[in-house]
This record gives structure tokens, sequence and C-alpha cells, in this order.
């Protein structure tokens, strides 16, 4: 048999399967999260969601009872739940209210290039000059974006706030990495769920009372957002950011976009505009050469 008709070793395919399972479900989440809020608002969305991903990881925490952190790994678990899950679903769902999922997509999968400048100063990860010109062309495309959308990129408008949950998740990446290395993927996901659930837990109470009075494509968008992107998605990047690390696994999450653009067109109905593909395509470029060119 030659080399290109070999199975993949497992050792390759694993990584691979939680990259394309992180994509599709992450890709995904952007129409379902526009779907959702036509019946709940973004806090008590968050909240339910992230109730029964929690739910799931606690129940997988007391099967497999892994080590459970101690010390300055409590408050870390605790800051990734917090910055990672709390504030960039709140952030997220905000921004999404104003603007179309695809446009969405794009803004907040500029987070590779802030990854990348976090790892390297955080993580002592090398960094080149190139990186500085891939985050500029990154943030123009991100600019003409903004520019069709609702409020452009004014102080509060959606686009700003999805900046911001672009931020929380480059912090969230990099907090997270030094955790897997010590508990393990899957327990990592687990406890920042659980820690991220506990953060939300005050609009819980009003997440499920809309949840109950909302549309059935509604409650079927909030399901679908806490199995997959939430439980599944989470579980299978955090596997993937500890096979690839930080600035080299967030290489992959450009492909996010493609897909939620893509899903938006039948679950949603927009197509994106004209500013929408051309600031993707430089959003794009400049993460691509972040991940290429900017890294020693």
């Amino acid at each position: 048999m030659t080399a290109l008709a070999s199975p993949l070793p497992r050792s390759r395919f694993l990584p691979a399967l939680a990259v394309l399972v992180t994509v599709v479900s992450w890709g995904s989440a952007f129409p379902s999260i526009r779907l959702a809020l036509g019946g709940m608002d973004p806090l008590p969305l968050a909240a339910a969601r992230f109730a029964m991903a929690g739910t799931l990881a606690l129940i997988f925490l007391l099967v497999t009872r892994p080590r459970l952190p101690r010390g300055m790994d409590v408050v870390r678990f605790a800051a990734c739940g917090g910055i990672g899950i709390a504030l960039y679903n709140l952030l997220l769902n905000t921004g999404q209210k104003t603007v179309a999922a695809g446009a969405a997509s794009f803004i907040v999968n500029v987070a590779p290039v802030l990854t990348v400048i976090f790892a390297t100063l955080f993580l002592k990860e090398r960094f080149r000059r190139w990186a500085w010109v891939g985050m500029g062309i990154s943030m123009a495309g991100v600019g003409l974006i903004a520019s069709g959308q609702p409020g452009g990129l004014r102080f509060g408008s959606g686009a700003m706030l999805l900046i911001g949950a672009a931020l929380a998740t480059a912090t969230y990446f990099v907090l997270q990495r030094p955790l897997v290395a010590r508990y393990g993927a899957l327990p990592s996901s687990a406890l920042t769920l659980a820690a991220g659930a506990l953060w939300l837990s005050p609009w819980l109470g009003q997440g499920v009372q809309q949840a109950l009075a909302a549309s059935w494509q509604v409650q079927s968008a909030l399901l679908f957002l806490a199995l997959f992107p939430a439980a599944i998605g989470y579980a299978a990047w955090t596997y993937a950011l500890g096979h690839f690390g930080a600035a080299r696994g967030s290489n992959f999450l450009y492909m996010v976009p493609v897909v939620a653009s893509t899903v938006a067109v039948p679950m949603t109905g927009e197509l994106p505009v004209w500013t929408t593909l051309a600031g993707g395509v430089l959003a794009l470029g400049g993460v691509a050469l972040v991940n290429t060119k900017g890294r020693g």
C-alpha cells in the first residue's frame, strides 16, 4: 500500500477530527444564535444554553472523577469560564442582535490574530513583524465588514461588541492552554463549561421562562447550541488546542466564517453583502499571514 493510500495515523486522525468538529459546530452556532435571539434575550439565552452544557460536563466529571484543580489553577479555570464563556457569549449574543450571522463570524474570528499576539506575550511563542502586518490587514477587513452593519464601529455598536468577543475568546485560548497540559483536554473543557454555567446562573430563571414561551424553532436552536457548539464543540477545541498549541491551533479557525456564512443562507435567509465578502477576504487573509509568516 502506498503512502498516499495509507490510513491516517491515530495520532494525526483524532486532532484532525477534533478540528473538523470544532469548525462545523462553531460555524453553525452563528446562524443558530441569530434564530434563538428571535425569542430570547442575550444573557438568558447564554444561561439556558450553558446550563444544559454545564450539566453534561458535570455528569462527565462525576463519572470520570479526574484530578481536580488546586491553588491558582482554580482561579484560572474560573477566569476561563468567566471570560471564555460568560463574557464571550454576552458580547456575542448582544452583538448578533444587529449584526448578520455571516458578518459576525468574520469579525469574531479575527481571534486567531489576537491569540498569536497573546501567546507571544504570555506563553513566549515566537513572533515576527509579519504578524503586525497581518493584524493590520485583518482589522481593515473588520472595518469594512462593520461599515455595512448598523452602527459601524462606533462604541457600543454590534460590531464593536463582537470585537470584544474576539478579545475574550483569544484571552480564553491562552489562559486554557497550560491547564490542558496539566489536566487533560476533556476534564479542562468540562471544568470550564461548569464554571461558565455558574457565572451565568443568575440569568437562568429568565432563560427557562423565555425558552418555555418560545417557538419550537427557537427551542430547537437553543438545544442545538447547548449540545454541539457548547458541549461537543468546546471539548473538541480543547483537545485540538492541547495538541496543536494556541498559535498553531487557532490557525484552523479561519474556516469557521466560511461555514457560518454558508449555513446562514438556508437557516436565516441572510445573504452576505459585498462589504462582508470583501472584508472577510481581508480578515481571513490577515489571519493566514499571521499564522504562516508571523510565527517564528
